[in-house]
């Protein structure tokens, strides 16, 4: 596979399947144990319904599809025995292949991720790596404490190796789990928590109850980074859906980028008290806006009325844009939260051990089995939001299509009519 491949969803291939008439349904019935091409017909129609969809011609019936490109062999290899065949074909312009995330290995227990929130389009870069990866270091910087981090660690081990046996339904969240277990141990290493500020590790930068102020700034400095990488791979995208005009005018490609980066400039600018780069900055975001003003206008269609929506589309924006960055000062806001969370449990229990080291522990224990449980899943929903709003929302503009191979239910596999233009009986 070429850097390029593993830079965007499965490769796909248009194929024909062709056998003769008379062994059309044996082929089929191979086609449909593979189980990796779709067909024009509905994923579940019968073998009776797809044999009536085939075109013949001097005895030979024929299918086209998509099937991943890596899968063609081997099925070509399973349809020779009964005289059929698979072969690749020429795609046809302007429609686009249906999209398949790749589902072997750690990959694809990170698909859900991106499928969750929709098909990524074919043309498009498969962001799951990426996504991921800014999934578990947002949620390690929401839920920093070495011990509990520690904890999820040893869950990612139960959900890999099926014990207790329950969460074997689960494995495919593992490396979620491990992901966020050692991000939640490294801001733990950070902020020195270890189930609280019990002083067992070090601080190694803040501490986030005395320094919230750099702590938010950290957090939004993040989001700039997460959102500066959005719109990197926005552009690629808008790049490949539609060429270089999708890609300068559109809001969530160079249009949007310029506008994200003069702002970005101009703040820079006044806040170190350089004018030349304050009118740089917002030279940049004026452009910025003006190109998508003119993308707004082109897809209103023009006119009075597509002039002031355009002009909403503008301001709004602006807003997003702004309101989006904010937005990322939850991770210092939970951040807060959990070492709040941690440090009123160790209190109580530093208050309570001199003269009930039972109530003591018992606070500890219960304490921190609520931080972790209640705390952690709302750090899961908050990340998964942070991802969904603010990030995907410039990678995907279009919807893609799903792969939906042909698995006919095992009961519909009865005997078939001969495809439509031929006479000859056609049964297994």
């Amino acid at each position: 596979m070429s850097w390029r491949d593993a830079l965007r969803p499965v490769r796909m291939e248009r194929v024909a399947i062709a056998a003769p008439v008379d062994s059309l349904s044996e082929v089929l019935a191979e086609v449909a144990d593979a189980g990796a091409v779709e067909l024009a017909t509905p994923p579940d129609a019968s073998p009776r319904t797809v044999a009536k969809a085939a075109v013949v011609r001097d005895g030979v019936a024929a299918l086209a599809g998509w099937m991943p490109a890596d899968a063609v062999p081997e099925l070509a290899k399973r349809l020779a025995p009964a005289g059929g065949a698979a072969v690749p074909i020429t795609r046809p312009k302007g429609v686009e292949a249906p999209s398949l995330l790749r589902s072997r290995g750690v990959r694809g227990s990170l698909s859900p991720l991106v499928a969750t929130y929709g098909t990524v389009p074919y043309s498009d870069i498969d962001p799951t790596p990426l996504a991921a990866s800014a999934y578990v270091l947002m949620f390690g910087m929401m839920f920093g404490d070495v011990g509990h981090g520690m904890l999820v660690l040893c869950a990612a081990a139960g959900l890999y190796f099926g014990r207790p046996r329950w969460l074997g339904r689960f494995r495919r969240a593992w490396p979620f789990a491990a992901g966020a277990g050692l991000t939640s141990m490294l801001f733990g290493l950070l902020y020195g928590e270890f189930f609280g500020p019990t002083g067992v590790v070090p601080v190694l930068w803040l501490e986030p109850l005395s320094h919230p102020v750099p702590l938010l700034l950290a957090a939004i400095g993040a989001g700039t980074l997460l959102l500066g990488a959005a719109y990197l791979l926005g552009i690629v995208n808008r790049w490949r859906e539609g060429g270089v005009r999708v890609a300068l005018y559109s809001s969530a490609g160079i249009a949007g980028a310029a506008v994200f980066i003069g702002f970005g400039l101009a703040f820079a600018g006044w806040y170190s008290g350089l004018d030349d780069l304050v009118v740089a900055g917002g030279l940049l975001a004026a452009v910025g806006l003006t190109l998508a003003f003119a993308g707004f206008l082109a897809e209103a269609g023009g006119g009075a009325g597509g002039t002031a929506q355009a002009a909403m589309r503008i301001f709004d924006v602006v807003v997003r844009l702004g309101a989006n960055l904010a937005s990322f000062a939850r991770l210092a806001a939970f951040g807060l939260t959990h070492a709040a969370i941690g440090s009123i449990v160790w209190t109580g229990t530093t208050a309570l051990w001199p003269g009930h080291p039972v109530g003591a522990a018992a606070v500890f224990v219960v304490g921190n089995t609520l931080a972790l449980t209640i705390e952690g899943l709302v750090v899961a929903i908050q990340a998964l939001r942070l991802e969904y709003y603010e990030l995907f929302s410039r990678l995907f503009q279009v919807e893609g299509r799903p792969f939906r191979p042909w698995r006919p239910p095992p009961t519909s596999r009865e005997a078939m009519p001969c495809p439509s233009g031929s006479d000859e009986a056609c049964t297994p």
